[in-house]
């Protein structure tokens, strides 16, 4: 006799919206927009749980181990977006935050049925990537309890591995997997089950929190500035620049040299300038400091 599983919040049905069909377009989009202004309040009651799942992936980090977002569907290619903006925000390795999707890259655009419903796999991923014991790694399921992600928690747990589970539905199975529960209580989908909608919304909100903040706490940030970006293109050149002249208030041409110097890294070029020293002195600042602008800059003596 097969087992009933509870419906998950993420499946239930949203009474403002049971006459979808039935509206206009404005309507549909005004109750749309009503659903999503209660997502960030949904997200802020998490906020406690979230700073745990940071001091996590900073001490991960912090050891040489990685963050690793680990998820099916929609909810795994959130965490692959994630992972996949920290190099060029953060100017982060690519090994470093990583992002595992059931079913493999090809998931990203197409679904492929029947991987979320596999714990080997989830544990057969982690196992693919060398996971180790310094590494932290984030569960990420709407519905709280997809297999794929369940195997995952369960294999970096033998192995020691720090472990977040990300949700969207109260008392989610996937908790009691893992060392700090994330669940976000944002009710019923404005289109049943749809967790692409507010559950999404949601989840990109958290994932944005912990990768920032991680960064953040990493010393990747001064100010509010983003000062390991990497100007691979036209835009960060220019934002790269831009950057140098807002954290040492010096012209065009002083940033330009600084950056030219410093073979474009923003952080390294910042320190030169506010501290008139050579490129080699300032990474040397920058390696007393661990890396932290604000460090580096600190008078001597």
């Amino acid at each position: 006799m097969t087992t009933a599983h509870p419906t998950p919040a993420t499946e239930t049905a949203n009474p403002l919206t049971v006459a979808l069909d039935a509206m206009s377009v404005s309507e549909i989009l005004r109750v749309m927009n009503d659903e999503d202004a209660g997502v960030a309040a949904a997200v802020s009651v998490a906020v406690p749980h979230i700073t745990r799942a940071v001091d996590l992936a900073v001490a991960a980090l912090s050891s040489g181990g990685r963050l690793v977002y680990q998820g099916a569907g929609t909810s795994g290619r959130l965490g692959v977006l994630d992972a996949a903006e920290c190099p060029p925000t953060f100017g982060t390795d690519p090994a470093q935050v990583v992002g595992l999707l059931a079913g493999g890259p090809d998931a990203m655009f197409r679904a492929v049925e029947g991987a979320e419903d596999s714990r080997e796999l989830g544990a057969g991923d982690l196992h693919g990537i060398g996971l180790t014991s310094r590494d932290l790694v984030v569960g990420i399921a709407a519905s709280g309890r997809t297999p794929y992600v369940i195997g995952g928690l369960d294999r970096a747990r033998e192995i020691g591995a720090a472990t977040v589970a990300l949700s969207c539905s109260p008392n989610a199975e996937i908790s009691a997997h893992a060392d700090v529960a994330i669940e976000i209580d944002n009710g019923p989908e404005v289109l049943t089950g749809s967790t692409r909608l507010k559950a999404g919304t949601s989840q990109k909100l958290v994932l944005n929190m912990i990768s920032t903040a991680t960064m953040v706490r990493l010393g990747k940030v001064y100010g509010n500035l983003m000062v390991d970006v990497r100007p691979s293109n036209e835009k960060l050149v220019a934002r790269a620049e831009r950057i140098v002249r807002a954290a040492t208030d010096c012209d065009l041409e002083t940033a330009r040299r600084a950056l030219a110097a410093a073979d474009g890294h923003a952080k390294t070029a910042i320190v030169a300038v506010l501290c008139d020293i050579d490129t080699e002195t300032a990474r040397e600042r920058l390696s007393a400091g661990a890396g932290f602008v604000r460090e580096a800059v600190r008078p001597r003596g």
